[in-house]
């Protein structure tokens, strides 16, 4: 297989081949479609993370399933899968609990036998056990979910990480209740989401906070009534004058001990400050104790969205496909493996949105490229409305088959006159 394999900390990703094991008996192998880029790569690009190299990174993944093991039982050849690093055993303390996010026994890697990846012999590291910035993933059975067949795989491949995180925070975490107030600091993807989470269980204000101001219009985008430029204001000040003493729930996402500080003064009588960011591990936040007495003020984490994602993603699909939840508008652009480390680095001055790699190009033709990225940037509800593309190269107008969004690019372009002769989906 091709692969973007991190050989050192901070340095560019080398596209490569990396051999593959043959699938064992809880395995199963992905032909990857499309895999996000987030910020998690980055922090482990950069050396954040503790990680072994030579690393291929990538956990926001989705593909169709090649072949499964002997032991394989959810999904067969064919299926289409999204990648999670919330894998789960099912048998341990914790999953037996409910508390699949905290399983002691996630299948990252083998126990014994050779290693699921290889080069020249010797092992190359999936990134969290799945390694999405590859055209395969070979991963245990236990690390994907099967997706309704009319969910598009470039929007699914968000719902492992992204998507999962933020709206698991609000709904499965924080639980915020209708009427609620809550502040979201940090509207990067995991941000956005938790925001249009607040808007779907009705809060009745949602409070943006960020120190970009790109990202602060696209979180209004997805459902913040209002937004505060960090950089311009005191965020504290802001959001206890905007709601007259504090919000219900402070969402921190930036991963700082200086902002769960801020989330926690953000927060009023019996607020809830949740913590969803991951810091780096000698970063600290102070507190004080007295206030959780006179308050009554509760600070919590969250991780990985808190709930089950075998439960969750299929859940969220049907959110989307149903237009409750926005994914298309996650996606700022669509690029090649070899654009990775371009992918990477624009992270830093992010407007929130995801870079997403396709395994699926339809052409190395600019023209096409342009083209193909706005029919990507289009759910399947608009997709039904949008019939043909005029201007395509100064050309007349083409039409596309709907049907092929069901995965990836569209893969066939046909002349508008041969329209009619399509079955159109039934999307709602």
């Amino acid at each position: 297989m091709r692969a973007a394999v991190l050989e050192k900390f901070d340095s560019p990703l080398v596209e490569q081949d990396v051999d593959i094991s043959d699938v064992g008996p809880d395995e199963v192998l992905v032909r990857v479609v499309a895999s996000g880029i987030c910020h998690s790569d980055r922090s482990a690009h950069v050396g954040a993370q503790d990680r072994p190299l030579p690393l291929i990174l990538g956990h926001e993944a989705s593909g169709v399933v090649m072949r499964v093991g002997a032991d394989v039982r959810s999904v067969q050849p064919g299926d289409h899968v999204a990648g999670s690093a919330s894998a789960h055993c099912g048998v341990c303390a914790y999953c037996l609990r409910g508390l699949t996010q905290h399983c002691v026994d996630k299948g990252v890697a083998r126990v014994g036998g050779p290693p699921r990846l290889s080069r020249a012999g010797n092992e190359v590291h999936p990134f969290v056990g799945l390694g999405g910035f590859a055209t395969h993933m070979l991963v245990s059975e236990r690390a994907v979910v099967r997706l309704p067949g009319e969910m598009p795989l470039d929007k699914a491949a968000l719902l492992g990480c992204a998507v999962l995180t933020g709206v698991g925070a609000v709904r499965n975490r924080a639980r915020v209740a209708a009427g609620e107030t809550v502040a979201i600091i940090g509207c990067g993807g995991v941000g956005l989401n938790a925001i249009q989470a607040a808007r779907l269980v009705g809060a009745s204000r949602v409070i943006a906070v960020d120190l970009n101001p790109a990202k602060l219009e696209r979180a209004r985008q997805f459902g913040a009534t209002d937004v505060v430029d960090a950089s311009q204001a005191d965020p504290v000040d802001s959001v206890l004058t905007l709601t007259g003493g504090g919000v219900d729930h402070a969402l921190e996402i930036v991963g700082r001990g200086s902002t769960v500080e801020q989330a926690f003064a953000m927060t009023g009588v019996r607020g809830t400050t949740t913590v969803v960011g991951v810091a780096r591990p000698d970063d600290i936040a102070r507190l004080p104790p007295v206030i959780f007495m006179a308050t009554e003020k509760r600070v919590q984490g969250s991780r990985m969205g808190s709930g089950n994602f075998r439960l969750d993603v299929p859940l969220y699909c049907d959110m989307y496909l149903r237009g409750q939840l926005k994914l298309d508008e996650l996606i700022s652009e669509v690029i090649d493996l070899s654009e990775v480390n371009r992918g990477l680095t624009e992270l830093d001055g992010s407007d929130g949105a995801r870079s997403v790699i396709s395994f699926d190009l339809p052409s190395a033709d600019p023209a096409v490229r342009t083209w193909a990225a706005t029919q990507w940037s289009q759910g399947p509800r608009q997709q039904q409305k949008r019939k043909y593309c005029s201007g395509y190269s100064g050309e007349s107008g083409l039409a596309v088959d709907p049907a092929h969004f069901s995965s990836t690019y569209p893969k066939r372009i046909v002349p508008m006159e041969h329209w009619a002769g399509y079955n159109r989906p039934n999307v709602p």
